[in-house]
C-alpha cells in the first residue's frame, strides 16, 4: 500500500468513525491528479489535527470492546447451566447464595495465586456469594498433575478435603511432583495411595476434559477467568472491584 493510500485510508476511516463524510467520494475513481491533490489536503489536515486519528482509534477500540462484551454475554448465557451447575465442580462460599462467582484457575498461575486471597476476602465480606471452582490446568504437566491430585482428593475424601488441597496447592511454592504431593496428602491426613490411584481414573479425566471443552466454547485461554453476573472477566480482579460488580448486579435484580 502506497503512503498516499495509507494516509487517505486513515483519513477516510477517521472521518467515518467520527461521523464525517467519508462515503461522499470514492478514492478508487479519482484521477491521478485528483488523488495527488486530495492526498496533499489529507496530509496537511492530519498534520494540523493529529488528535483526529487518536480520537478515531479510541472510538474504534471502544466499539471493539463493546462487541467483545456482547459476544461474551451471549456465550455465557448459552452455557450458564454448565458454568454454575455442572454437578462435579467444587462449590464453596454460600451454596445457597443469590449470586454465583465462577473461577477458571490453574495452580501454577501467578495471577490465580494473587486472586485467591481477594476471592476469600469477597466471600468473607459478603456471606451471600456462591463460588464455583473450575480446574483448568493450562500451564504444563505440573499444572495437570496438581489438578488431577486435587480432583482425585475430592473423589476420595469429599469436598472438605478438596478445599484443603486446593488452598494448599494455590499457596505451594515448590515443584508439585509425586514426592511433594504425597507429603501434602499425609500432612492433610489423606490416604495418599487412594488419591494417587484415582488421579488417572476416567472420572478425573472426564471432569478435566469437560471443563476444558467448556472453556473452549467460551473462548477462555487464560487464567484466572471469572464469570460473574453474566459477564466474562478475563484476568486478576481485586476484591473491591468484585464487590462493586456484585452490588450492581443486586441493584439490577431488585
Amino acid at each position: 500500500m502506497t503512503p498516499f493510500i495509507r494516509t487517505a485510508t486513515a483519513a477516510a476511516a477517521a472521518l467515518a468513525l467520527l461521523g464525517g463524510p467519508a462515503r461522499a467520494f470514492d478514492i478508487s475513481n479519482m484521477s491521478d491528479a485528483e488523488r495527488e491533490a486530495f492526498g496533499g489536503q489529507v496530509r496537511a489536515y492530519l498534520l494540523e489535527n493529529p488528535e483526529l486519528i487518536l480520537e478515531a482509534v479510541d472510538l474504534l477500540e471502544q466499539r471493539q470492546q463493546q462487541a467483545e462484551a456482547a459476544r461474551d454475554e451471549t456465550l455465557v448465557a448459552g452455557n450458564l447451566d454448565e458454568l454454575e451447575n455442572d454437578g462435579y465442580s467444587w462449590v464453596g462460599g454460600n451454596p445457597e447464595g443469590d449470586i454465583t462467582l465462577v473461577e477458571f484457575m490453574d495452580y501454577r498461575c501467578g495471577y490465580c495465586r494473587r486472586a485467591a486471597p481477594e476471592v476469600a476476602k469477597l466471600l468473607e465480606s459478603d456471606g451471600n456469594i456462591r463460588l464455583v471452582i473450575k480446574e483448568f490446568p493450562i500451564l504444563g504437566d505440573a499444572s495437570v498433575l496438581s489438578s488431577r491430585f486435587a480432583v482425585a482428593a475430592k473423589h476420595v475424601a469429599g469436598d472438605d478435603a478438596y478445599k484443603q488441597v486446593h488452598d494448599a496447592l494455590i499457596a505451594f511454592g515448590g515443584e508439585p511432583n509425586e514426592v511433594a504431593l504425597r507429603r501434602l496428602a499425609e500432612e492433610l491426613s489423606l490416604d495418599a495411595d487412594a488419591v494417587f490411584a484415582g488421579m488417572d481414573s476416567e472420572e478425573v479425566t472426564a471432569e478435566l476434559r469437560r471443563t476444558r471443552e467448556l472453556a473452549q466454547k467460551l473462548a477462555i485461554s487464560g487464567t484466572p477467568t471469572f464469570v460473574l453476573g453474566g459477564e466474562l472477566l478475563r484476568g486478576y480482579l481485586p476484591a473491591d472491584q468484585m464487590e462493586i460488580m456484585v452490588a450492581e448486579i443486586r441493584d439490577q435484580q431488585s
